[in-house]
């Protein structure tokens, strides 16, 4: 017996397209191949028919794209612009610094613009013009900031392993301090983004500014510190350099909201977008932590708000918003002065474990970022609440010539401590605030104008003084009435502060004293071995042979990367144009990169100035050495007053600028 023929897996069909046509018979023909193809068809496997489906249906969809592509390139061909042409041929690649103006909230964001070109000061003082940036109408060949600045190759101190005990301390900005015991308001509307950008009506036509090699050497530096945050510390508060781990302090990345202002500034636009995607995604409020009103304040509220006016982007008004209303219970006192300490999570608030205490400085240079707040969101709790605290500051007793004590407690609402008078750690930036306050609200609140010149008188009745042999002038301090010739290094804020107030219109007595005091910070880094300055020096007030005017106790002898005298030096170049400034602080720069630069990536505060050959290395990496020491080094080196116009913004306590309002 034979076994069954294998089933065939093919059909043929024949087709006579002429049969139908000739006569009925040959009709039925065709209807019944009609139905032989069909059962033929309705013999194959399903697997077979469908990819012949599937092979028709690829060709039909190949068709059809083939036809809309040529379709499309057809009308474009046809239809391209003249004035696109023109845009083809004039727009060269660049990656400069830049600053904006404040975009409709939704529009382009994330998107740079370009740099603005340079001019004289803006004659508009006191209106809120933001910066709108103009497209560079120039090729730049410098566009990679990596080659041009591996040119900076800086000899790198070797780390060495930290061998000092911890003590228990208050921080103060980064400082170790050892506890101790015992305007018219503006309109209630809410402004929108888009009401607020008025610089269409006055771009200038001028060419941009370009970058120059110092400014460049300032990249990569930050380029430097970023990479080491970013591999070793990416959504923590700070980087250990040399551990290649981080430190935690309120757990919100400080380092990266500190640093946002400063990428844009610098043009750094994959940084910058980098930062801005943790912000969208990964920034939460919402923590069962502790956090610092002050630094919060500072850093956090205050980068948000300045990084939403330079880029227009919503998303960090809405995260401003967000830490404002969560900062307010700080503010909930038998006194209305805040506590030092606030849970965000939870809106419990309190005063440091061993006082009730608040810090004079804590509590008065919160209002400039709070005011802000309540000008953009139209809630004007936020400025009710600091304009509060410094109404009541400045009703109490207690002061001498102007000049504050340090402490006041939250429950009486009084000046604890009296008797003792510095510009230094704990009462530094009430002083700074009283002046930017004043610029801020448009030159109105003429109550804030008198205590600032107040202070400043007292500061030259009590505390200043010359040193030998050089003669130099410095602020010391006043301790129940027995001066001290001890300066801190954040005492260096004073000749910024006094050059920008001589600049707003107040006497040119203040600039003179600037120019003397900015020499004196500037000594207190080229005296030192390092050419770093220590944190705390003491003044020789008595002629001492073989002593220099700087002396500096092993205690004090650290550096925290500290800006203030690189701030100072910026405010003096930009008012005076004199570039003994700008040399100033490319020496400085050259040496923080020559014994705080780690080759990993980052920068270390140091425990030896005295030391070249063994600066001892802190293994810590302060947020404020990219949010404001590099910016303000940035803004020294640049020519273009423009560059945050100071005509137009004014700095917040941790460099990040913020919008002189309008008149109304």
């Amino acid at each position: 017996m034979y076994p069954p023929s294998p089933r065939q897996d093919f059909f043929a069909v024949t087709l006579n397209l002429g049969e139908r046509s000739q006569g009925g018979g040959d009709g039925s023909k065709y209807w019944r191949r009609r139905r032989l193809c069909w059962r033929k068809w309705k013999q194959l496997s399903r697997l077979q028919r469908n990819i012949i489906l599937f092979f028709f249906a690829f060709l039909a969809v190949c068709g059809l794209i083939s036809y809309i592509n040529v379709a499309n390139h057809g009308r474009a061909f046809t239809s391209r612009s003249s004035e696109e042409q023109k845009i083809e041929l004039d727009i060269p690649e660049l990656n400069p610094a830049v600053l904006a103006a404040p975009q409709k909230a939704d529009a382009n964001q994330g998107d740079f613009p370009e740099i603005l070109p340079q001019k004289t000061r803006n004659p508009r003082r006191g209106r809120l013009v933001n910066l709108q940036i103009k497209a560079p109408q120039e090729d730049l060949k410098e566009r990679s900031h990596d080659d041009d600045t591996k040119r900076l190759e800086e000899e790198h101190g070797q780390a060495s392993k930290e061998n000092k005990s911890e003590r228990t301390v208050i921080s103060w900005r980064g400082a170790v301090i050892e506890p101790e015991q015992g305007t018219e308001p503006p309109s209630n509307k809410m402004r929108e983004p888009s009401h607020r950008s008025s610089t269409a009506e006055i771009k200038s036509q001028k060419k941009p500014v370009l970058i120059n090699e110092r400014q460049k050497a300032v990249i990569e530096a930050f380029r430097h510190a970023w990479k080491g945050y970013k591999k070793f510390a990416w959504g923590r508060d700070e980087l250990k350099p040399l551990t290649h781990s981080f430190n935690e302090w309120f757990g919100l990345g400080l380092t990266i909201i500190d640093a946002l202002d400063t990428m844009w500034i610098l043009g750094l636009k994959e940084e910058f977008e980098e930062a801005k995607t943790w912000v969208k995604t990964e920034l939460n409020f919402g923590k069962n932590v502790d956090v610092n009103l002050f630094e919060s304040t500072i850093r956090i509220l205050g980068g948000l708000l300045s990084t939403y006016h330079l880029s227009g982007d919503s998303l960090f008004l809405e995260k401003a918003k967000d830490i404002g209303n969560r900062l307010m219970p700080a503010f909930n006192t038998p006194s209305r002065i805040p506590y030092s300490d606030v849970n965000i999570g939870s809106g419990v608030a309190h005063p440091p474990r061993w006082t009730s205490d608040s810090t004079v400085a804590e509590v008065t240079s919160i209002q400039l970022e709070f005011r802000e707040l309540s000008r953009l969101t139209g809630d004007m709790r936020f400025q009710t609440a600091v304009e509060k605290v410094m109404k009541h500051v400045h009703s109490l007793s207690g002061k001498n010539d102007g000049l504050v004590p340090m402490f006041i407690n939250t429950n009486s609402g009084l000046f604890t401590h009296l008797g003792v008078y510095t510009l230094g750690a704990r009462a530094d930036s009430y002083y700074e605030y009283l002046l930017k306050q004043w610029i801020q609200g448009g030159k109105k609140e003429n109550e804030l104008l008198e205590e600032y010149i107040n202070a400043i008188e007292g500061v030259k009745r009590h505390l200043l003084r010359k040193s030998e042999p050089s003669k130099l002038t410095f602020v010391g301090e006043l301790a129940h009435g027995r001066f001290r010739a001890k300066m801190d290094h954040l005492v260096c804020f004073l000749p910024g502060t006094l050059a920008l107030g001589a600049h707003n219109g107040l006497t040119a007595e203040h600039m003179e004293l600037a120019k003397a005091l900015i020499e004196t910070c500037y000594q207190m880094y080229h005296q030192i071995e390092t050419g770093l300055s220590p944190e705390i020096v003491y003044f020789n007030i008595h002629p001492q042979k073989g002593h220099k005017d700087v002396e500096v106790k092993s205690s004090d002898r650290h550096n925290l990367l500290r800006p203030e005298t690189v701030e100072s030096l910026f405010y003096l170049y930009r008012f005076t144009g004199d570039k003994k400034y700008q040399d100033w602080g490319w020496e400085i720069l050259q040496n923080f990169n020559k014994y705080t630069r780690v080759p990993a990536g980052g920068y270390s505060s140091i425990d030896n100035v005295q030391s070249p050959s063994n600066p001892q290395p802190r293994d810590k990496m302060e947020s404020f050495f990219l949010g404001e020491t590099l910016k303000y080094f940035f803004l020294l080196f640049s020519d273009d007053t423009d560059l945050i116009n100071l005509d137009q913004y004014v700095f917040n306590t941790e460099a990040h600028p913020l919008p002189i309002w309008a008149p109304a």
